[in-house]
């Protein structure tokens, strides 16, 4: 009945209408199930705390063609966040900084001294999958905006970033925590 029900309402195959009544999808749902969108699957990026400070502040970077730096941390989450930022930005016809700390020299996350460095040239510095925790090597960056693009658990308190996007905030809800930072740059 539902199948006959789902081919009357959709004008869809007998045996697509049966195999879609099998696996429970109700025939209103039937055409977004059959050709799924992205924009629908994907979470509702307004539901990060600061992601719409974030992206604002990103596209007048874009659109004002300022400096932009990536301060990315050394694994396989941080180069993908990185390597988002770059080539969408490549695509918008900029180029932007790439910064890595040395893993020996300067440990995880930002540091005093390359942020510092990166502020005196760059209007905007974006960290990704690093900085939620990064008080001083932030208030460091005197002179350019910064935006954190993390997923790391965040502590009582955040850096005085522009806007800090975590869904491991302590004041998200945690329905996001599963994201790494790659997903928040996605979003973003």
């Amino acid at each position: 009945r539902q199948a006959e029900f789902m081919r009357q309402q959709t004008g869809l195959p007998m045996a697509v209408c049966q195999t879609l009544a099998r696996r429970g999808v109700p025939a209103h749902e039937a055409q977004a199930f059959l050709e799924p969108q992205l924009r629908d699957l994907l979470p509702d990026p307004q539901k990060l705390k600061d992601m719409e400070a974030a992206a604002a502040r990103f596209l007048l970077a874009v659109k004002q063609r300022q400096r932009i730096a990536i301060f990315a941390d050394y694994d396989v989450d941080g180069g993908t966040s990185a390597a988002l930022l770059i080539d969408w930005l490549r695509q918008m016809g900029l180029q932007a900084t790439l910064y890595i700390p040395d893993r020996i020299d300067e440990g995880y996350g930002p540091n005093e001294p390359a942020m510092a460095e990166l502020a005196a040239n760059h209007g905007l510095i974006v960290c990704v999958d690093c900085g939620t925790l990064s008080h001083g090597p932030i208030e460091a960056a005197k002179g350019a905006d910064v935006i954190v693009l993390d997923h790391h658990l965040g502590g009582e308190t955040l850096p005085e970033a522009l806007a800090v996007v975590n869904p491991n905030r302590q004041d998200e809800d945690g329905a996001l925590a599963h994201l790494c930072a790659a997903a928040v740059v996605f979003l973003m």
